[in-house]
């Protein structure tokens, strides 16, 4: 039987490799980014820019270099059919630029998404803010860490008990009437709005108490901001309260979700 505790630490030694080619690929957004860049549309209506490519075309090629063995699955190259993912048992799940609307927007809140799944299971997550040089990471067993810049890391951990006025954090560019009702029915809270994963990454670092998402997500928007929340000591899961999976059918859509950290919550109850 294989032993789980060196499978983490192989995961924890992709992690410096994996962080500094998302550092790479966030620089080569912002190159883009600070241009007069132009914006497409993909066939579901969603934008895309030359910085989409630019990071999947970076990231693609360093995973590639770094473990040849396993396949890539990426936003921007996903016509990989189920019956050929579906063999996979560990390979990487990657958004080279998650939060394309806040990009065009120029508000910052965008991310570079790279995650390992093994198992149908994120086992390291990185998520890397390109404008802030903001990085959250982590690897299974091994906890959840920010790290901004050069300067040192610092572990992170959600906050496990809800504070008396709930802190939700929910989409800036995707607000739903599902949302409004959610909060609604929680009474007491507040809400702040946010692009891409970094919303998951707020619960994280206790910023937030939970991101209810009661709309459409891939699962690269997901997998590796999942990792840093469990790594510190939150859940991610469907409205079910289950664990959220991954390539587990021909589908790449994610159910409408829950990342949080206090566990004791029926986060479920509010829906209405």
């Amino acid at each position: 039987m294989a032993d789980p505790e060196a499978s983490n630490d192989e995961f924890a030694a992709l992690l410096e490799p994996v962080l500094e080619l998302a550092g790479v690929a966030g620089e080569r957004i912002m190159a883009v980014y600070n241009t007069g860049f132009t914006v497409e549309q993909k066939a579901d209506q969603s934008p895309v820019t030359e910085a989409d490519m630019a990071a999947h075309d970076t990231i693609v090629e360093g995973l590639a270099a770094l473990t040849p063995e396993l396949p890539i699955l990426s936003e921007e190259a996903a016509d990989i059919p189920w019956k050929v993912r579906r063999g996979w048992q560990r390979y990487w799940l990657v958004d080279p630029l998650d939060g394309t609307r806040e990009f065009v927007s120029r508000n910052g809140e965008f991310t570079v998404n790279i995650a390992l799944i093994d198992g149908h299971e994120p086992v390291l997550g990185v998520v890397s803010v390109p404008v802030t040089g903001t990085s959250y990471y982590a690897a299974r067993g091994h906890g959840a860490y920010k790290r901004r810049g050069d300067l040192e890391a610092q572990r992170i951990h959600c906050r496990i008990q809800c504070a008396e006025q709930v802190v939700i954090v929910g989409s800036r560019s995707h607000a739903s009437k599902a949302l409004k009702r959610y909060l609604s029915n929680v009474g007491h809270c507040s809400l702040k709005s946010m692009g891409s994963s970094i919303k998951a990454c707020l619960v994280a670092e206790g910023k937030a108490d939970i991101y209810p998402r009661l709309g459409p997500t891939c699962e690269w928007d997901t997998a590796a901001a999942q990792c840093v929340v469990e790594e510190a000591g939150g859940r991610v899961t469907d409205t079910s309260m289950q664990p959220l999976r991954y390539n587990t059918r021909d589908s790449l859509l994610n159910p409408h979700f829950f990342a949080y950290g206090d566990g004791d919550v029926n986060w479920a109850k509010y829906i209405g």
